[in-house]
């Protein structure tokens, strides 16, 4: 996710264009005391409400401002299912120490105070909605190298949960927060320390908050489906360690994973099932990139590897809400073609799906922020295609 308004293409997106265009030359988890001392935590009455069939999603800037201007929790629109509160960030790159605070008043005169925020969380609960603290974005490098580092993020994000008493957490480690060691190929068995320590940390969270914790992801399209041709450094060395290096992290967690909604812009051109490169900013590339999630894919070509296709339930499609949030604005006609192909079978142009997904969860946005500042179109597009 952008933090800032600056919309030249980050150094992945180039990367990935790189390695698609053919760059080529946890399960065992551990358990420390700290971890084994923590206990189940009292969950909000809210977090036992199941999100709708079609949800909508979007990340709110809490703890900065950019050009999008300032939102406070409470004047964000009923129609928002799940707001992911943007960013917590870690200290340093390997302490897996998380802090999150408001946004400063020099920078956001109208925020609000903390009991004011804390009560909008609450209202929303009441309301039905998810309220999560997400961890990354694009200034937020995590990475979990250290089983030291592993606790601290445990017992660093467990604290801010309950300090705002929200429903569960978003992972959006982007850049190097990812990276697949040298010989580290079974996607089924991760051997890199940051992606075990990962999958611990969050199983350990989830344990301590019940099944009725949220957790989301919001990957890049380099860290997934990319995935499909190129994995880690692969068998000779050589490819980008980061291509696919979130697929360990979710299938790993797919048992408790609430919602993926990979980031379908800021992306290179990624090869779908039909062998055929699509480009973002059409439905095209939606109705591609979620065709493989639903469907599964073999990583790296490897029919005997295959990424196993997620629930209907658990996908949604990652979008800009303007074209000033980020590269890949998809025009809201675009957007109701993927749906409907995705969805009905309808409106799929040349590439055929796998299948039909009446179930598919929705859409998620980068960001609340934006869209307000579009005039919510991004949402009115959403209430209307699904009759809200």
């Amino acid at each position: 996710m952008r933090r800032r308004r600056s919309l030249s293409k980050r150094p992945l997106a180039a990367t990935l264009a790189t390695v698609a265009a053919g760059l080529l030359g946890a399960t065992a988890l551990f358990t420390s005391p700290a971890q084994a001392a923590l206990t189940p935590a009292p969950a909000p009455a809210a977090r036992t409400q199941a999100i709708p069939e079609h949800a909508l999603v979007g990340y709110l800037h809490a703890s900065f401002a950019n050009g999008s201007g300032y939102t406070r929790l409470a004047d964000v629109p009923d129609s928002w299912d799940i707001i992911n509160l943007a960013f917590g960030e870690p200290t340093s790159v390997t302490s897996g120490d998380i802090r999150f605070s408001l946004c400063p008043k020099a920078e956001c005169p109208g925020v609000e105070s903390e009991a004011e925020f804390k009560a909008a969380v609450k209202a929303k609960q009441a309301a039905g909605k998810k309220v999560q603290i997400s961890i990354g974005g694009q200034n937020g490098q995590v990475q979990l190298a250290t089983t030291a580092a592993r606790d601290r993020f445990v017992q660093s994000v467990g604290a801010i949960i309950d300090r705002y008493g929200l429903d569960g957490l978003d992972i959006d480690f982007e850049g190097h927060s990812l990276s697949l060691a040298n010989g580290d190929t079974d996607f089924k068995n991760p051997k890199t320390p940051a992606i075990v320590n990962l999958i611990s940390a969050v199983k350990t969270l989830k344990a301590k908050y019940g099944p009725g914790f949220t957790l989301t992801m919001a990957p890049e399209t380099f860290f997934v489906q990319l995935g499909y041709q190129f994995y880690g450094s692969g068998p000779w060395g050589g490819q980008d360690p980061r291509a696919g290096a979130y697929l360990p992290v979710i299938h790993a967690l797919r048992d408790d994973l609430t919602l993926l909604h990979v980031q379908d812009y800021n992306s290179g051109p990624i090869m779908g099932l039909d062998n055929q490169y699509h480009f973002m900013g059409s439905a095209d590339f939606h109705i591609a990139m979620t065709d493989m999630l639903l469907t599964g894919f073999p990583v790296a070509g490897n029919q005997n590897n295959v990424f196993p296709a997620l629930k209907p339930s658990q996908v949604a499609i990652g979008l800009p809400a303007s074209p000033y949030a980020g590269n890949g604005h998809t025009a809201p006609a675009e957007v109701a073609k993927a749906l409907n192909c995705l969805t009905r079978g309808t409106d799929c142009g040349s590439y055929r799906t796998h299948g039909r997904w009446p179930g598919m969860r929705g859409l998620m946005t980068w960001s609340i922020n934006w869209d307000r500042f579009g005039g919510w179109e991004f949402q009115k597009n959403f209430d209307t295609y699904y009759g809200s």
